[in-house]
């Protein structure tokens, strides 16, 4: 079955990303408001796109009805900071706690009782139960269609759990103790980072070009 993606309505285009493009990193994004609340707001349109300089993406979909911008885009065009906290299985009641519809003068952190602690280099604080942190700086925020703000982040400074670390010299870390989740198809639907298969990668073959009897 064929999808002609520019003549559907948005939330059948939103349908068919949401229940194909998985599993999706997610990304518990905390801001500072001009006003300094401080906002918590998980999305899963997020992943890494480079690492030199470090980049991270984040989709950040617009109010539907008003189509203005949510909290946490507005904190991040306001001051240009974020911090992108990952998510564990144990954090993922108050992650998703963190998703209502909070007023803008209410804290999603002290709604969800979410512990932080200071960042190093940006004004937003991290949460402190997060296996990972990533304190960032904006790069661009392009509004692409009406919908949605396409926001481009430098990775200043990253946190790892110390527990998760299995050599220091060599940057090894033990990835499936961080029990991390990830956004899955439907509604309120979520997968565990721990089903896992191991493939190594092959040299290129010439001899694959001009098979031989």
């Amino acid at each position: 079955m064929q999808f002609d993606m520019r003549e559907l309505p948005m939330v059948t285009r939103y349908k068919i990303i949401n229940s194909t493009i998985t599993p999706r990193p997610i990304a518990w994004i905390t801001t500072l408001s001009p006003d300094g609340v401080v906002n918590a707001a998980p999305y899963s349109f997020f992943n890494a796109v480079g690492t030199e300089p470090p980049l991270v993406v984040l989709g950040l979909l617009k109010e539907p009805r008003s189509r203005t911008l949510k909290h946490t885009a507005t904190n991040i065009i306001a001051n240009g900071e974020f911090v992108v906290n990952l998510v564990c299985e144990g954090d993922a009641q108050k992650m998703n706690e963190c998703s209502v519809d909070a007023p803008v003068d209410v804290s999603e952190i002290d709604y969800a009782g979410i512990e932080t602690t200071p960042s190093v280099v940006v004004a937003p604080p991290r949460i402190a139960t997060s296996p990972v942190s990533f304190e960032c700086r904006k790069v661009a925020a392009l509004d692409i269609g009406t919908q949605q703000t396409v926001v481009i982040g430098e990775v200043l400074m990253a946190h790892i759990r110390d527990e998760f670390i299995t050599d220091r010299e060599r940057v090894y870390f033990d990835t499936p103790a961080m029990k991390l989740i990830g956004r899955t198809h439907g509604s309120g639907w979520y997968v565990r980072n721990s089903d896992a298969f191991q493939l190594d990668r092959p040299a290129f073959d010439p001899t694959r070009l001009n098979p031989t009897d």
